[in-house]
């Protein structure tokens, strides 16, 4: 499933293409998403401006006129095509293009000056949905959620006092979006491995300075994977059909049974699941 950077770079990709374009028309071609599309309400943004493009944790929020919000999720296999007359640009996480991949596309935006976003969902875990502007924010998916970690309300402060008497393991709650909005499996473990905690360790027992290691290797380790295009895990690549480099930056994520990456360190990375979710660390590196 893309994490914050990557659906980052999606938002990126889409607004460099999609901006004060026109909606001339919808075709839904399958509604059976994780939530099904409503279709009369798609057929009635008939030419709509598309005003802007944002993120919201790992959601994508296109802005259009008449206060008209479509909110979108990639699930595990969502992607974003956008065509014109002369070239395919492409969006996904998991990317690989196969043959009778059109038949999973389920809804079409029929733009001006020949543009076209299609919205394609193998496992049709994602979904898209339409809300009033005012709306929004108090929809079920964007209302409990917490603090963007790249902005200043993620701090010291806020970190010491969410982790006060929580008995859970440090890394489910990096999981949670509640506390923090967009952090998934690949970034946590990340995360911890710099931080040199190990990710069992519970919430509570976490020290200052280790807060203060973790405020600062989220905003680092984020800003450097949106920079370099996010993670090519299963093939992520941007609308520009590129691949992401930041998993060759990986130090624990998917290194299970290799050597530590921390100099002078002799122990071999090992794998557990917290929660049902795999966890790398290094035992010696991480405390």
């Amino acid at each position: 499933m893309p994490e914050l950077p990557e659906v980052e770079v999606v938002k990126k990709s889409l607004e460099a293409k999609l901006k004060n374009l026109t909606i001339k028309r919808v075709f839904v071609n399958n509604n059976k998403l994780r939530f099904k599309i409503n279709n009369k309400s798609f057929s009635n943004i008939k030419d709509f401006k598309i005003i802007s493009i944002k993120r919201r944790s790992k959601y994508l929020i296109i802005n259009l006129e008449q206060n008209l919000t479509i909110l979108a999720h990639l699930g595990m296999t969502g992607k974003f095509f956008i065509l014109n007359k002369k070239t395919k640009y492409k969006t996904s996480f998991y990317y690989s293009l196969k043959k009778n991949d059109f038949k999973h596309d389920h809804i079409t935006f029929f733009l001006n000056k020949g543009f076209k976003l299609i919205y394609n969902d193998v496992r049709k875990f994602g979904f898209i949905k339409l809300f009033k502007n005012q709306n929004i924010n108090e929809c079920n998916h964007l209302k409990f959620l917490g603090p963007e970690p790249l902005t200043n309300d993620f701090n010291i402060s806020y970190v010491k006092n969410y982790l006060l008497n929580k008995k859970t393991a440090i890394k489910n709650l990096l999981m949670n979006q509640k506390f923090v909005a967009g952090l998934g499996n690949i970034y946590c473990n990340e995360i911890l491995f710099l931080s040199k905690i190990n990710p069992i360790r519970i919430a509570k027992k976490v020290n200052k300075e280790e807060i203060n290691k973790i405020v600062k290797f989220t905003k680092k380790i984020l800003k450097k994977s949106i920079f370099q295009g996010g993670s090519s895990i299963n093939n992520f690549t941007d609308t520009e059909g590129q691949n992401g480099n930041f998993q060759q930056k990986f130090n624990v994520y998917n290194r299970e049974k290799r050597r530590c990456k921390t100099k002078n360190c002799p122990c071999i990375i090992k794998k557990l699941y917290i929660a049902g979710r795999s966890s790398f660390f290094c035992p010696r590196c991480q405390k």
